[in-house]
């Protein structure tokens, strides 16, 4: 597949980085630590046309690969609250598109009959509930009362629901695949940016730190480290962007098969590039004050959005081993007796 951006995708590229390097700076990561994202953050992504990024319909010209190049921003700046599940619900509730409703969001694959975790559950005006046939709306007055659960990471507080109620059903089970799809490739692209926000974490330090007289980015071992997590960050980013075509064109491959991909890679690319960056920050790298365990946490949340890696590797493998077995029987032909 050949794929490169256009110049007007370059520029939304652009445009949501500039942003967050602005709204969402991370020397003043901890300032944000518990705390609902701010008002003028909400309205600014809006007027960006992030919130409504999937709204626009194909003739738009904008779509999921739009989208996920924001997503890989809003992923490296550690953006908080419900962003993802705000964009998904776009075309189901009123304001979330425009940024004056967000939208938290909800996944089950059967019945939800006791506690439910529901993350910025606090912060949302409606819940966005993915069911096996459906897709449901329940108004934030129609939640039952919950209480404060443990945050996921120091950005992403729960709520913690005794049960889920019915909400108004707003699609049907093709919908729910669609989103779930979606939900997977946008996931993907968030944790392709965890990676690469914890690779410039830990380059920026590895060359600033000395020991010994030269900076320890210059020793042999923690070049391979940055290495390994400029090669993860690069296979992830290439299967997200892949995936978020193949969705939008379906003639390029299988959608399922390359939304599991980029979200297997891109959930090993997060984790894996945020326990080195630890590593490479050393004996600070683990403390609270510093930034590399922000994005070791953000990849661990974002791992159980939309599957998880070892779901998704499943999935995978049973795709592969079918087609094996087709193979075989086809390769047998018929049988003289």
């Amino acid at each position: 597949m050949q794929f490169s951006f256009d110049s007007d995708q370059l520029a939304m590229r652009d445009a949501v980085r500039a942003f967050c390097a602005d709204r969402l700076d991370l020397a003043d990561l901890a300032g944000r630590d518990g705390k609902p994202a701010h008002p003028g953050l909400w309205s600014g992504l809006a007027e960006l046309g992030v919130l409504g990024v999937l709204t626009g319909g194909p003739s738009s010209g904008i779509g999921l690969v739009e989208a996920s190049i924001a997503f890989e921003q809003l992923g490296a700046h550690l953006a908080p609250g419900p962003l993802l599940w705000s964009v998904l619900a776009a075309p189901f509730v009123t304001g979330a598109g425009e940024g004056t409703s967000r939208v938290a969001g909800v996944e089950l694959s059967g019945p939800a009959d006791g506690p439910v975790v529901v993350e910025h559950g606090d912060e949302c005006d409606a819940l966005l509930v993915l069911r096996a046939e459906t897709v449901e709306v329940v108004a934030q007055a129609d939640l039952p009362a919950g209480r404060a659960g443990s945050p996921l990471d120091p950005l992403t507080p729960v709520r913690l629901l005794p049960r889920l109620p019915a909400g108004q059903v707003v699609g049907d089970a093709a919908a729910a695949r669609r989103l779930r799809l979606t939900g997977a490739v946008l996931s993907a692209a968030m944790l392709v940016g965890v990676a690469q926000g914890a690779l410039d974490t830990a380059r920026s330090y590895a060359l600033e730190r000395e020991q010994f007289g030269a900076a320890i980015g210059s020793f042999q071992a923690v070049k391979h480290l940055l290495a390994d997590m400029y090669v993860r960050v690069e296979l992830a980013r290439a299967a997200a962007y892949a995936a978020a075509a193949i969705a939008t064109d379906p003639r390029g491959g299988d959608p399922e098969r390359a939304a599991s991909t980029a979200k297997l890679l891109a959930g090993e690319a997060g984790i894996g590039n945020g326990r080195a960056a630890v590593q490479i920050l050393g004996g600070m790298g683990f403390t609270w004050d510093m930034l590399p365990h922000y994005f070791l946490k953000r990849a661990w949340v974002l791992e159980n959005c939309f599957g998880t890696g070892p779901a998704h590797a499943a999935r995978l493998g049973a795709a592969v081993g079918g087609e094996l077995g087709d193979a075989a029987v086809r390769g047998a032909g018929p049988t003289e007796s």
